[in-house]
C-alpha cells in the first residue's frame, strides 16, 4: 500500500468503527434469518456482497419463498431505497474527480457510508477520493462478513429462533422512531401511518405494502413546499 492509500486508509477506519458493530449484528442476523429460512450460506454471502441494501436483503428473502413477480421485487426496492436518489445528488460535486473509484462509491452508497462521506472533514494531505472509497469498502466487508458468517453457523445454532424475522419489523421501528425524535414536526410521520393504515383495509395485509408506499409518495410530492415553508419558518 503505498503513501496515499494508507494515509486515506487510516483516516477512513476510525469513522467507520461505530458502523462495526451495528453491521456485524445486523449481517449476523440477516445470515441467521436467512439459514433458518431453508437457504445455503451462498445465498447471504452473494446477496450482501452484491446487492449491499441490509433492508431490501431482509425484504427479499420473503420475495424469495413467494410467487416469482420481478415487477413488484423492482417497484419495492425502488420504494425503499428511493432515499438514495437524494443521496446521489448531494454527492455529485464530491463524487467529481475520483475516476473509475465513483462506480464503486455510487454501488456502496449505503445510509452510513453517505452520512460519513458527505460530513466528514478530510484533512487536506488525504486523497478524498481514496478516502470516501475505504469508507465505503470498510462497511461494505463489515456487512459482508456478518452476513457470511450469520449463513454459516446459523445451522450450528441451538436456540429457538421462532420469530426470528420480527428483526426486520424491529429495525425499521427504531429508524421511525429515530427520525420522529429527530424532528420537531411530524406531519410527514403521521401522514405515512394514516395512508399505511387506509391501505392496509383497503387492500389487505398481503397487498397494502407497495399502494401505501406509492400513496405516501404522491401525498408527500404533492404538499414538499407548504412542509419545507413551514420548515423556513421554526
Amino acid at each position: 500500500m503505498n503513501k496515499t492509500l494508507k494515509k486515506a486508509f487510516l483516516a477512513a477506519f476510525p469513522k467507520t468503527i461505530p458502523i462495526f458493530a451495528g453491521f456485524w449484528f445486523l449481517g449476523l442476523t440477516y445470515g441467521i434469518y436467512m439459514n433458518v429460512s431453508g437457504f445455503s450460506f451462498w445465498y447471504p454471502m452473494i446477496m450482501s456482497l452484491t446487492i449491499f441494501a441490509g433492508s431490501v436483503e431482509f425484504v427479499a428473502v420473503n420475495m424469495l419463498m413467494g410467487a416469482f413477480n420481478p415487477l413488484q421485487a423492482l417497484a419495492m426496492t425502488l420504494m425503499i431505497n428511493a432515499r438514495h436518489l437524494f443521496y446521489g445528488i448531494s454527492m455529485l460535486d464530491k463524487l467529481k474527480g475520483t475516476g473509475l473509484k465513483k462506480f464503486y462509491l455510487i454501488f456502496g452508497m449505503c445510509d452510513e457510508s453517505f452520512s460519513i462521506n458527505y460530513t466528514a472533514k478530510i484533512p487536506e494531505d488525504v486523497d478524498r477520493g481514496w478516502f470516501m472509497f475505504f469508507v465505503t469498502l470498510l462497511n461494505h466487508i463489515y456487512w459482508f462478513t456478518g452476513a457470511t458468517l450469520g449463513g454459516i453457523f446459523g445451522s450450528l445454532i441451538q436456540f429457538n429462533t421462532e420469530g426470528l424475522e420480527f428483526v426486520m419489523t424491529a429495525m425499521f421501528v427504531v429508524i421511525f422512531m429515530e427520525q420522529w425524535l429527530k424532528e420537531k414536526r411530524h406531519t410527514s410521520a403521521l401522514l405515512g401511518l394514516g395512508l399505511s393504515l387506509i391501505c392496509l383495509i383497503a387492500f389487505g395485509a398481503d397487498n397494502f405494502i407497495i399502494p401505501a408506499m406509492l400513496a405516501i409518495l404522491g401525498v408527500l410530492t404533492l404538499i414538499r413546499r407548504p412542509l419545507e415553508d413551514r420548515g423556513e419558518e421554526k
